[in-house]
């Protein structure tokens, strides 16, 4: 990183593959101040024009999927296979919310709370927040800025995405495919570190953050401070449980493909392993015979790998830690262990013997490594999955479906998958949101992922004739104050305190002209 520049360079190999610029805070100002002058033009547009837009970069992403596949392996140094997926989700998703965004948005009439109320007619209207401001990590370069940007735009906000400085080329090359399809200039990518994203959080309507707790954290402060709304996606060290009567062989594939996918760099990547004792060994081997099969190494455009290199030397020394301390402390490596080869590459990393006062256990590892524990049954599962800070996703392995739904209503998560992995990250209509330290806030959920950029707005409209003076405005007459009251309480009460009886007598008695002493 220079003072004007920031070097990007590919993790397997350490060479220069781009740059970009070094966003100043003023530079940030100034584009959100461009931001806001276009988006009320794309608000006007409602769901249906802003529709014409979205699936225009749909086109653009399934046209140009291969290039972009190309330039997030030169950032991330994926498997081919992987770096495929990232447009895959990103056509998926785009279609998703530009097809339904009109119904997700539109007006709610919601029922009166009492007959006396059903004098108005009641709407609830959405309206965007003029700029959202996005900040996204470095394991999925292009999907994760889409899972966030495509819902802000489809809700009509505009949007100024801060990508990883790490891996920040996907997100230039999706900003570029926004302009070449002619769209309105609602969407701009500002790229740096640290001072670049907190200018962002300084300037924008809504902050959409994605990655440490810590930097978390900090984020939450600054934007109670400014009264600015906020979802944080934080960190997460995921449960697996096994239980005896699970199908083994779908459990280990399964969780080897949790753990290992992306080389372990997955906010929901399983990290921690709990195995009911009587299959406790046949488990392990299984696990670490799928976890050894697997290839690392570094693609090109021919997919040859299934693991490739970590982001960057910090993540790599996390991991070496992690597998190191848990050794030292008396763990048992069944396969992987160590770095190997050129650049950033891990081994994938089955760890036995482990315990709850390791950090592979209790620290987001963030790496290819499946530290497994044996339990004596479900119950001590469940405890020693609920015992951590985090609470994103958890898994359950069983035979018996509905024991296995009665184990996830347990689990301090924000979702479980029965026997599956990674299954909520692509069921949209689903909300995916942590607990604890892993997140305040949600994304996606249908409508939830479209209204969470919105601001309601309630309106009220007669739906009688009205008159000139309502009973409860000045100046009070206390008989008709008196009805009034009475009314409302008649409405929402219960039993005998419907009737107001002392309300009554008074009225009663101003009606006669007798003294109320």
């Amino acid at each position: 990183m220079t003072d004007t520049v920031i070097e990007v360079r590919n993790p397997a190999t350490g060479e220069q593959v781009g740059t970009v610029p070094l966003t100043s805070p003023d530079a940030v100002a100034d584009a959100v101040r461009a931001l806001r002058e276009h988006q009320p033009a794309w608000e006007a547009l409602g769901p249906q024009g802003r529709k014409h837009w979205l699936l225009k970069l749909q086109d653009w992403l399934i046209d140009n999927t291969e290039a972009l596949a190309d330039t997030l392996q030169s950032e991330s140094a994926k498997p081919r296979v992987d770096a495929l997926i990232d447009p895959a989700f990103a056509v998926d998703l785009t279609g998703y919310y530009a097809r339904r965004a009109a119904s997700f948005l539109a007006d709610d009439h919601p029922s009166p709370h009492s007959p006396l109320a059903r004098v108005k007619k009641l709407t609830v209207a959405y309206r965007p927040y003029p700029v959202v401001g996005v900040i996204t990590p470095w394991n999925f370069p292009l999907a994760m800025p889409v899972i966030d940007v495509i819902p802000a735009l489809a809700a009509g906000a505009a949007v100024i995405l801060k990508p990883s400085e790490v891996t920040p080329l996907s997100a230039v090359h999706l900003a570029r495919g926004w302009a070449e399809i002619g769209a309105p200039p609602v969407f701009t990518v500002v790229t740096g570190a640290g001072e670049t994203g907190a200018a962002v959080v300084e300037q924008a309507d809504y902050i959409q953050f994605t990655g440490s707790t810590a930097t978390g954290r900090r984020i939450a402060e600054r934007c109670a401070q400014r009264l600015v709304p906020y979802s944080l996606e934080l960190g997460g060290k995921d449960p697996a449980i096994v239980l005896a009567d699970a199908d083994l062989d779908r459990a280990a594939h399964g969780i080897a493909f949790g753990g290992m996918f992306n080389a372990g760099q997955v906010c929901i990547s399983v990290e921690r392993v709990y195995v009911e004792a009587p299959v406790y060994d046949e488990f392990v081997t299984k696990l670490t015979d799928a976890v050894a099969a697997l290839r690392l190494g570094r693609d090109g455009q021919v997919a040859a790998h299934d693991v490739g290199a970590l982001a960057n030397e910090n993540q790599a020394a996390i991991v070496q830690r992690h597998v190191d301390e848990a050794v030292a402390a008396g763990a048992r490596v069944t396969t992987g262990g160590k770095r190997t080869g050129e650049g950033t590459f891990f081994e994938p990393t089955v760890l036995v013997d482990v315990d709850h006062s390791m950090s592979c256990i209790r620290e987001e590892t963030f790496g290819p490594t499946l530290p497994v524990m044996k339990v004596a049954d479900a119950e001590e599962a469940i405890a020693l999955a609920n015992d951590s800070i985090y609470g994103l996703s958890a898994s359950v392995w069983t035979g018996d479906k509905a024991a296995g739904e009665r184990v996830a209503r347990r689990l301090n998560a924000g979702a479980v998958n029965i026997n599956d992995v990674f299954a909520n990250l692509f069921s949209f209509a689903m909300p995916m949101g942590g607990w604890g330290q892993s997140g305040i806030g949600a994304r996606w959920g249908g409508a939830a992922g479209l209204r969470k950029y919105c601001r309601p707005q309630a309106i009220t409209k007669p739906m009688v004739p009205t008159m000139t003076k309502e009973v409860l405005w000045f100046p009070y007459d206390m008989s008709k104050v008196t009805f009034s009251l009475g009314a409302m309480r008649a409405a929402g009460a219960r039993g005998l305190r419907r009737i107001d009886v002392p309300s009554l007598l008074r009225l009663r008695r101003n009606a006669t002209g007798q003294s109320t002493s």
